[in-house]
């Protein structure tokens, strides 16, 4: 065989053995890719804070793990962390945000569901916070499913706490994540067990944000409505258990407490069904958490983003700035 036919060959077998990675990748069982990149990502010109010290984080085996980066995505987080990004300081609004990007609870897309939106929240000037928390099959945790809301109650503990730092208000810290992400925002808004006491000075500070935004979120995990690789990585061998797909339904869990909420969804996603964000904003009704809002638009299927959007999906952008001016968290 020539040279050039074999390297035909080479890559047609790696694509077959990349795409059979990606349908495995809604299991607890899925190990992260073997390359990794050793560049710290979204460090240039960005503070990192690590959320725990070395030793501190609940929930560890004590093994430990380090960081697998590829294809632009975080399949294994070492240290769980934040990134800053800031508007410039004229531009500040003393508005922040909280982003956890999505990937199934296999990965997290750090780039398009992070850094892109971490860039747009700034021109309006919110100061965001790009989390990378631990995922539930890692390997160095003793229960996989609640350690992304333990990460984020004390990322949020973080912000509040070094308000003044940043020029915010403590009282106007948000969240907002796609997909599984967007299932880490609604656990933090929701959920109102301390996950991430260890004892500290962090302790006594509000680990619930004061607003959520929600774009294509997995939210349910019931049969019916579920992203069912979402749900498996992040329950495990508890997936059919019913008690733990009640705990971890969040529209099932919303209390009077829970923050205004904004839900934009397209009704054509084939991969998380829009009833998750229909089954979120009426348990928020329900319980009178009024400022909240839904948006539906036809077209967008589960790629909602910052650009090349399908007619009126395109607005989602603006009705979320509007939103957050009329719900008083963004102030002139």
């Amino acid at each position: 065989m020539d040279s050039r036919k074999y390297s035909i060959l080479l890559v047609a077998v790696l694509a077959l053995g990349l795409l059979g990675t990606t349908t495995a990748e809604g299991r607890r069982k899925k190990t992260a890719p073997t390359v990794a990149d050793t560049v710290d990502m979204a460090a240039e010109g960005h503070q990192r804070i690590n959320l725990w010290d070395t030793g501190t984080a609940p929930n560890s085996t004590g093994g430990g793990t380090t960081d697998s980066i590829f294809n632009h995505r975080i399949w294994r987080t070492g240290e769980p962390r934040l990134y800053v990004y800031q508007p410039v300081k004229e531009e500040r609004t003393g508005a922040a945000v909280v982003i956890i990007p999505g990937g199934g609870y296999v990965k997290q897309a750090y780039e398009v569901s992070g850094i892109s939106m971490a860039k747009w929240f700034n021109t309006f000037g919110v100061t965001a916070f790009i989390l990378l928390h631990r995922l539930p099959n890692q390997p160095d945790l003793v229960d996989g499913s609640i350690a992304p809301t333990q990460d984020a109650q004390r990322a949020i503990r973080l912000v509040r706490a070094r308000a003044a730092e940043f020029g915010i208000d403590p009282q106007r810290i948000g969240v907002m994540g796609t997909s599984a992400g967007g299932h880490v925002c609604a656990c933090v808004s929701t959920i109102t067990d301390d996950l991430s006491a260890i004892g500290d000075s962090l302790d006594g500070i509000s680990f619930r944000p004061d607003y959520a935004i929600l774009v294509s979120p997995v939210v349910s995990m019931a049969d019916s409505i579920t992203h069912r690789g979402s749900r498996d990585c992040l329950l495990g061998s508890h997936r059919g258990d019913r008690a733990w797909q009640e705990r971890f339904s969040m529209d099932r869990q919303v209390t009077p407490q829970n923050p205004p909420t904004l839900l934009i969804h397209a009704g054509d996603d084939p991969a998380v069904s829009v009833v998750n964000s229909v089954a979120m904003y009426a348990a928020l009704q329900r319980c009178g958490v009024v400022r909240s809002s839904l948006h539906v638009f036809p077209f967008g299927k589960h790629s909602i983003a910052l650009r090349h959007q399908p007619g009126s999906t395109a607005l989602w952008t603006d009705i979320a700035e509007r939103w957050m001016k009329e719900t008083g968290i963004l102030k002139d």
